[in-house]
């Protein structure tokens, strides 16, 4: 078999698109067939010098792919074939992977690192595998280690502790993988290759450092070596260790205060003359310790002593060296970098960090930065008013609005000029910050007027002639009149200065989207996106016409798109991404007027032929506009009210293709809320539809392949469907509530230190009790009493989510919602079990404490109707 898996591999690999689909399929029939002998072969062609590079390399890639995946539903599935397999097959593998470690060939070595991780991290939180970490170790200890072997070994240790967490490994174990890395480090006769592994594997494992950074000597010799090895001659080794320093800055900020000075020193040479691979980790430094006060401070915002234990203010204390350094920077751009937002050089990141500095310490920024400003803004160097232009704009965010003011006013006529700059990176820059200046400091409703009456119609005339500027400026520009319009957002009165203008605005921005100077589809999306923020910030009924006009017009252009016969797949592409695009449009517009009763006869006299556009969108089975067509039937619904019936016949089949595209977990998710808008319109009207809406979410809550986050919604739905049908929701309660009381269980297993599983451990539950808050609601006036023997269990899963600290307000405030709906639609049945537990007081109490008038309210809804049960 060795032959012929070596000879699939290379065919596998081959340009004849026949030969390569044949062994691709044979491959696969092998996996399927025979996994632990298909696994064991891809380890031994890996493991055999012998082999071609081009067959070992595809094994490797292929055995990591057995082990791991991106989706995490794949993943635990792969994790659970390997813990399955028979432990004498495990062991070959393992086994052979670490005798890789050895080989001279480094491209065979550096993937048996990597497929040793992944089975790592699988094995040792199993507490499997606990002697991978002392073998690797003597590779280190033992004097006759090959160096080859060494760097091998320092890169495994790094990739191992990538892929476990710190709570897997006992604190001797970790003391031994430091010192084995630092020694790599600082070993004066290693390969300046042994040392890049050595410092790269210390990144990897300073989240398990924590025990030693808290002993001062351990601390201190860590830092010196890390600073010693920032000044290395290899500029590969120097990167390596700054993006330790940054990691350092971000885990261990509380013990750096002895450590700033010489760290300051390393930063700012590397920044003025090292390379810019370097460098850039010299500025990413700073902005780390950016992030890090920024964060002390919110968590300590309104608390008298700023400089309580815990908040160093490094940033202030470097103030006047630190910002004059990053000034510099802004200096060096490339010639061409206004081309490509994904550009990140010096210059950008100074700018960056500049603006992190700004939100740290406020005004005191402005006397260090404004000089630069006014010294270079008018200089006939394209790159002083550029970097002038940059800086101006990345302090705006931090420093008080009063002390902004005066210079934004002063400084505003000259961006406005500055917009027929010769040179484009300037004018590139200037729009920036104008879109800058608008996002930050303007509000119609703020004593303090940046956009005054006065200067409106200068703005808007600049920013109509900058849209047709070079595409990169343009797509800025539209970002410069999107906050423009934003400033409008809640303009108190129903008119608003801006409405004299939308229709010059609306044509600019039409025009824009159908620009054919542009490489790429951002400025048509900036330019759509921006379209929508300006519709859904007008002032309905003053714009109604106007909206009217572009409802129109954007049907037409969505008409016109469908009808198009595309046959390569790039121009479906970009079809379907226009289609989406025109879909976004036409929800904001029904949003906008479905506002106001005047304006939505306009969205009712175009509702059948908008419908139709639709469901023609949806016949062409593009996910991306599935999405968005999908969204756009959910505010329509909502405006079209019980008259969706009529629409619900041909618009079901589409539905229930998004509720079964479990692949396309987002059409899935959005399809799921889709329902609750449907019902919320329709009420009863929607009960033909229910059986097979019902029976499709019950199997999405059963599919292990469909990505949890759509599972929440779901409950929510359930709930949605009772309040719409109530009593007709009968039927469905012995398959809906097994599915409810499970979830609740799931609540209480879930791993709470992991973040994410913690945020849907939240989502979960919100959903849970929506879902029994619309059950109790659509049984209350009849059948209330089939709720009665879920009663007591709904009781302790809320009292249990009411005893847990990790619960977010949205959670909460459904907790306590239940609870009255469960005393309002039950009544005196469930008197004696308020009686027998006395939580939801101490919950109410809770509540009655927040600052949430929201959540107050509900509180006291609930105590009334516990109230009236109790005294009944």
């Amino acid at each position: 078999m060795s032959l012929q898996i070596t000879q699939l591999l290379l065919a596998a690999q081959s340009a004849d698109g026949q030969i390569r689909s044949s062994a691709e399929e044979k491959l696969q029939q092998f996996q399927d067939q025979n996994l632990p002998y298909f696994l064991l072969s891809l380890s031994v062609e890996l493991s055999d010098d012998q082999k071609p590079p081009e067959s070992r390399k595809l094994a490797g890639i292929i055995l990591k792919n057995s082990l791991d995946a991106k989706d995490s539903i794949r993943k635990d599935v792969l994790t659970q074939q390997w813990v399955n397999l028979d432990t004498s097959i495990k062991v070959q593998i393992k086994e052979s992977l670490l005798r890789m470690l050895s080989s001279h060939v480094p491209e065979a070595s550096q993937t048996a690192s990597q497929v040793i991780a992944k089975v790592a991290s699988i094995e040792i939180p199993r507490k499997e595998w606990m002697d991978l970490i002392g073998r690797l170790l003597t590779n280190m200890t033992q004097l006759d280690t090959p160096s080859a072997l060494r760097q091998a070994t320092l890169e495994t240790l790094g990739y191992v502790c990538e892929e476990i967490s710190p709570q897997d490994l006992e604190q001797e174990q970790v003391n031994a993988v430091l010192t084995a890395v630092v020694q790599g480090m600082s070993g004066v006769q290693e390969s300046s290759k042994i040392r890049l592994a050595a410092v790269k594997s210390l990144y990897n494992a300073l989240d398990f450092a924590q025990t030693n950074f808290d002993n001062e000597m351990e601390q201190n010799y860590i830092m010196k070596i890390v600073c010693e090895t920032a000044v290395s001659k290899e500029p590969e080794i120097r990167q390596a260790a700054f993006e330790c320093l940054v990691s350092i800055a971000s885990m261990y900020y509380e013990i750096l205060g002895p450590y700033m000075e010489v760290l300051f020193d390393l930063t700012s040479n590397a920044v003025k003359g090292d390379e810019e691979s370097v460098a850039l980790q010299a500025v990413e430094f700073w902005s780390s310790i950016c992030d890090m006060e920024i964060q002390i401070q919110d968590e300590f915002e309104g608390a008298d002593d700023r400089s309580s234990e815990g908040h160093h203010q490094f940033i202030k204390r470097a103030l006047p060296m630190l910002v004059p350094m990053l000034l510099e920077t802004l200096l060096k751009q490339e010639e061409d970098q206004d081309q490509d937002d994904s550009i990140w050089n010096l210059s950008m990141a100074g700018g960056t960090c500049l603006g992190l500095v700004a939100k740290t310490v406020g005004d005191e920024i402005l006397p260090l930065v404004i000089p630069f400003v006014q010294g270079n803004i008018t200089k006939p160097d394209w790159r002083s008013r550029e970097a002038a232009t940059f800086a101006f704009g990345s302090i705006l965010e931090g420093p008080s609005i009063e002390k902004l003011l005066p210079m934004v006013h002063s400084g505003l006529d000259f961006l406005l000029n500055a917009m027929k700059d010769p040179v484009s990176q300037v004018i590139d820059t200037t729009a920036w910050t104008l879109g800058r200046i608008f996002e930050i400091l303007h509000s119609s409703n703020s004593e303090y007027q940046v956009v005054t009456p006065g200067n409106l119609q200068r703005i808007i005339s600049v920013l109509l002639e900058g849209i047709r500027e070079a595409p990169n400026v343009a797509e800025k520009v539209c970002g410069a009149i999107y906050f423009l319009a934003q400033g409008y957002e809640d303009t108190e009165s129903n008119s608003s200065v801006l409405t004299p203008y939308l229709g010059e605005i609306i044509s600019a921005l039409l025009l824009t989207t159908d620009r054919t100077d542009v490489s790429n589809s951002k400025l048509r999306s900036s330019a759509y996106e921006t379209l929508n923020e300006v519709v859904r910030c007008s002032q309905i009924p003053e714009t109604a016409n106007m909206i009217a006009q572009l409802l129109g017009e954007i049907m037409t252009r969505l008409n016109k798109n469908v009808e198009l016969q595309m046959s390569s797949s790039d121009e479906k592409e970009k079809q379907s991404d226009l289609q989406a695009l025109l879909c976004g449009v036409l929800q904001v517009i029904i949003q906008k007027l479905c506002g106001s009763d005047n304006a939505k006869l306009i969205f009712l006299q175009a509702a059948d032929q908008m419908m139709t556009l639709f469901l023609r969108v949806f016949a062409c089975r593009s996910s991306t506009v599935h999405e968005e067509a999908m969204l756009a039937i959910g505010s329509f619904a909502y405006g079209t009210g019980h008259e969706f019936a009529k629409y619900m016949p041909e618009f079901y089949n589409y539905l229930n293709m998004g509720l079964q595209n479990f692949e396309e977990y987002q059409v899935c998710s959005i399809s799921v809320g889709v329902i609750g808008d449907i019902c919320r319109a329709m009420d009863d009207k929607v009960l033909p539809y229910c059986d097979g809406i019902v029976s499709n979410l019950l199997k999405n809550l059963s599919n292990s392949m469909l990505h949890r986050s759509v599972k929440a919604p779901i409950f929510s739905c359930f709930g949605d469907i009772a309040l719409a049908i109530g009593e007709q929701f009968e039927k469905y309660i012995p398959y809906v509530m097994p599915m409810l009381q499970g979830a609740s269980e799931i609540c209480a297993n879930l791993d709470s230190s992991d973040e994410d599983m913690l945020e849907y451990g939240n989502q979960l539950r919100r959903g849970i009790f929506e879902a029994y808050s619309g059950i109790l609601q659509g049984f209350k006036t009849s059948k209330a009493e089939l709720m009665m023997p879920f009663a007591s269990h709904l009781l302790q899963f809320t009292e249990a989510v009411f005893r847990d600290t990790s619960r977010d307000d949205t959670v909460t405030k459904a907790a306590v919602a239940v609870i009255g709906d469960l005393a309002d639609a039950l009544g005196p049945s469930v008197k004696l079990l308020l009686k027998n537990t006395s939580f939801h007081i101490h919950f109410l109490g809770e509540c009655f404490n927040s600052e949430d008038d929201q959540l107050k309210e509900t509180a006291l809804w609930t105590q009334g109707m516990i109230g009236r049960v109790l005294t009944s």
